[in-house]
């Protein structure tokens, strides 16, 4: 059991009784949410909306992280600062909190501050996946952009953009002015972390590279070698910050995870965006929908 885990949580739906949990749902205003539980893990979870897979959490072991893409944030959020040092974070769309929880495991007394817009589902997760009440993490409902602006000049050492809506990333947070005010929401030496989405020809995710890297001393990315050839559909962590980046340890875990995936940088990456042009809030538009065979 996680420690601090508080009786309701520690409960599960359906473990007090000697039954298997069966799947949870509800109406949301992103469409309908489900909680389906994870056979391979006691009181795993993983949170769709319409049926598209959103995160996965497991209760009894927040540290787990399951969906690729999570294992990247992770991989940030463990080499943000020096093991076991408590962050100030700000996660900007909430899903089922995983990050939250993650780094609330893994860094004890961190800060952390959601903002997720979805009432409603910010009221399912909290209902049926409870947060522990002494992990310090505030969950807010706001507009990611709106919510971000309340947040303190220089508070955050770590900023995690995960936000879809209809499985695609808002225009407005995906522009240049956007990222000025991811900015100044960080302290000096602070990351940015951000969840994007594309497929071929992946001019979403090169035009996203050259926003980051226009506002931005260091940005990376770390993505499967199939998505960076245009092959297929997928998901990219892009890390950004005006200090060092700890590429040879990022390379060395993305390398090592389940699905192999591939740490770009300095020209390579440059290269790889083909000259697009930094979005900006008259040119944004959203990430492109995934096609339905991503989710068959």
């Amino acid at each position: 059991m996680a420690k601090g885990m508080n009786k309701r949580a520690a409960r599960g739906r359906g473990a007090a009784r000697g039954r298997s949990p069966e799947p949870v749902t509800a109406s949301v205003d992103g469409g309908l949410a489900e909680l389906v539980p994870d056979r391979d893990r006691p009181r795993g979870w993983t949170l769709l909306l319409d049926g598209k897979p959103q995160s996965h959490v497991d209760l009894d072991d927040p540290a787990y992280l399951d969906f690729e893409y999570q294992r990247g944030f992770g991989h940030v959020a463990d080499l943000a600062a020096p093991p076991g040092r408590p962050l100030r974070a700000v996660h900007l769309g909430g899903g089922a909190f995983t990050l939250a929880r993650y780094i609330a495991a893994t860094r004890p007394r961190s800060t952390q501050q959601i903002i997720e817009i979805d009432a409603p589902l910010v009221q399912f997760v909290r209902r049926e996946l409870p947060l522990d009440p002494g992990d310090r993490i505030r969950v807010r409902g706001a507009d990611a952009r709106a919510g971000l602006a309340k947040v303190p000049d220089g508070w955050a050492d770590l900023i995690i953009a995960d936000v879809f809506s209809g499985a695609r990333t808002p225009a407005h947070l995906t522009s240049a002015e956007f990222l000025a005010e991811v900015r100044r929401a960080l302290r000096p030496d602070g990351w940015y972390a951000a969840n994007l989405a594309d497929g071929p020809p992946l001019a979403h995710l090169k035009a996203q590279i050259a926003t980051a890297r226009a506002a931005f001393a260091e940005v990376c990315l770390t993505a499967d070698p199939a998505l960076l050839r245009g092959r297929r559909f997928g998901n990219a962590v892009l890390l950004a910050a005006d200090r060092e980046l700890p590429l040879a340890e990022l390379t060395r875990r993305a390398a090592s995870d389940p699905h192999l995936a591939r740490v770009e940088h300095g020209r390579a990456l440059a290269d790889f965006t083909g000259g697009a042009a930094p979005v900006t809030d008259a040119t944004a538009a959203p990430s492109p929908a995934p096609p339905p065979a991503v989710f068959a």
